[in-house]
């Protein structure tokens, strides 16, 4: 790793202007955050260069992801085919050295965060991979901004307040993704102390506040699904008391906040929580999707425990596809303080807030499913695959 740069050597520290066009580096391709903040980069900023790392199993459809694109912001992306796992990211000296002259952008979004990830992979891709990205910033001769993007719930089994600025309190963790992004922070925490570090720590993403599109349909769309697609309208009971916050974020939000901070100089050396500053409770969350949906709102509770107990049996996992971890969101009274977010974003970027965008959620798992079963009629899949 190359010597720390003195302030006068650094364009990332407050006050210090972008000597050129931004050339960014965007990890964590083909998941949905990645792939949105390429394109929030290129159509923002008409001079922005972006290099996207990708592996080489992902190479076609990078590609394909590249052919979609106006022939403009195309001509102004790069594939780069390496791996965040790697040492020196799977590039050739001659790719290294050359990224390391050019980037004044990090955008580190690569992650393995499923809940039921394996730890030895979450450990590879979390730890590992944040690792070999510090190293590449500290070779970055233009370095304006290394964007880590990190977890609210690396707070782990922490109840009440918590702030942006705090880690270490002696947490425990759920699953082995909390674990890992939580020791991936750690070190771009370290790595703050010589280089232009913002960390973001987004909550629960779900799909376009607009459109409501969405990668995958899990997290909270397990029970959205269930609510939404049920050809029964029974009031469906929900694990626990649900008045837990539930820290829902829409991936444009996520994504237009991650855009601005990085070009904030006093974002540099802060955290920053991605979430709805004032969040519904997780019951009240499933009342409106009922609502919305014209179905039966939630009514009643199982105590979690059971609930436990009866997603672990095969036939009930295998219909819910609820994880077991997403339970704890359900009664986990953590409340995420948002003040430095508000500080630098509000009121010009503000998370909408859940009711203004539940329909257009609504809509799309609708669409999806309803696509699902035109699949199913078409092919004769399976419809729980």
């Amino acid at each position: 790793m190359s010597a720390p740069r003195s302030e006068a050597e650094s364009t990332g520290q407050p006050g210090k202007a972008r000597r050129g066009p931004d050339v960014a580096l965007v990890t964590g391709f083909p998941y949905f955050t990645a792939r949105r903040m390429i394109a929030k980069i290129l159509a923002a900023d008409p001079k922005a260069e972006v290099t996207l790392l990708v592996r080489e199993k992902f190479r076609e459809r990078a590609e394909a992801f590249a052919a979609a694109l106006p022939l403009k912001p195309r001509r102004r992306l790069r594939l780069l085919i390496g791996d965040v796992c790697d040492i020196d990211l799977g590039l050739s000296g001659e790719e290294y050295r050359e990224l390391a002259a050019e980037v004044t952008t990090i955008y580190h979004v690569a992650s393995a965060y499923y809940l039921r990830v394996p730890r030895d992979t979450a450990l590879r891709v979390n730890v590992g991979g944040t690792r070999h990205v510090i190293e590449l910033a500290g070779s970055c001769r233009r370095l304006e901004r290394l964007c880590h993007f990190s977890a609210a719930s690396v707070s782990g089994t922490r109840k009440g307040v918590i702030m942006e600025d705090e880690l270490e309190l002696r947490q425990r963790f759920h699953n082995a993704y909390e674990e890992t992004k939580y020791r991936a922070e750690a070190l771009a925490r370290e790595a703050a102390r010589r280089l232009p570090v913002t960390i973001l720590r987004p909550g629960i993403i779900v799909g376009d506040s607009r459109t409501g599109e969405i990668e995958k349909l899990d997290g909270p769309y397990y029970l959205i699904k269930l609510i939404v697609g049920s050809r029964l309208d029974v009031a469906l009971p929900l694990p626990g008391q649900g008045s837990a916050p539930l820290y829902l974020v829409p991936i444009d939000y996520v994504v237009d906040a991650a855009f601005a901070l990085a070009r904030d100089p006093r974002a540099v050396g802060r955290t920053f929580h991605l979430v709805d500053p004032c969040p519904l409770a997780a019951r009240r969350v499933y009342e409106l999707v009922a609502e919305r949906a014209s179905r039966k709102p939630p009514k009643g509770s199982i105590p979690e425990g059971l609930a436990r107990a009866a997603l672990s049996l095969p036939g009930l996992s295998r219909l819910a596809r609820v994880p077991l971890d997403f339970l704890e969101s359900f009664n986990h009274l953590a409340f995420y303080n948002c003040q430095n977010t508000l500080e630098l974003l509000a009121p010009d970027l503000a998370c909408p807030p859940f009711e203004k965008y539940v329909d257009n959620l609504v809509r799309y798992v609708r669409d999806r499913q309803q696509q699902r079963r035109q699949a199913v009629e078409e092919q004769a899949i399976d419809p729980l695959d």
